[in-house]
């Protein structure tokens, strides 16, 4: 029997030390343990598609908590049925569950099914929040840096949008879109 292990964050700027911190004081190899910075809520990740490929009959994977190998109940059922046919456990250390057994696979599934729905509650609550600060006047997405008054002032002098965009070291788009904006 070997222990592998499994650790993922959503995005690039999390850190995954801590997961991996807590793997290797599990006694999982530093060699192998895989990883991901993406988002859960599907199973092609390139870390968890290369831990597919190593584990054999008898191995062990220890995932610090269940959101991490996966947010849809879908993807996790299909996933511990995946490794089961290859006679591979799946341990969640925080949670203290394994799909060891009948009852660890179906307590490992129920608990999906709540991760999902938590993804699905915070989607909700973060575009209820959304939709409260536009409803207040608070705009997303970059600050301009481009002065529009000074587009437009080239624009009036009769220089293309083309030049402008050029001489400004901006996209063309940018200046169609201003002058649409100002119309």
């Amino acid at each position: 029997m070997r222990t592998f292990g499994y650790a993922r964050v959503s995005t690039s700027q999390q850190s995954l030390d801590e997961q991996i911190k807590v793997l290797v004081s599990e006694g999982v190899k530093a060699s192998r343990i895989f990883s991901d910075k993406t988002s859960g809520s599907h199973t092609d990740r390139k870390g968890l598609s290369l831990l597919r490929v190593k584990v054999e009959d008898g191995d062990v994977v220890l995932v610090t908590k269940l959101d991490r190998l996966g947010r849809d109940t879908a993807d996790m059922v299909q996933l511990i049925k995946e490794f089961d046919s290859l006679n591979v456990a799946i341990r969640f250390l925080d949670d203290g569950i394994s799909t060891e057994g009948t009852m660890g696979k179906m307590v490992v599934t129920i608990l999906s099914a709540v991760a999902q729905a938590e993804k699905q509650r915070i989607l909700e609550r973060t575009n209820e929040g959304r939709i409260e600060a536009k409803a207040k006047g608070v705009k997303f997405g970059r600050k301009r840096t481009i002065n529009r008054a000074n587009v437009l002032n080239l624009i009036d002098q009769g220089i293309s949008p083309t030049e402008v965009a050029k001489n400004l070291g901006i996209g063309r788009s940018t200046i169609y879109k201003l002058l649409k904006e100002s119309n």
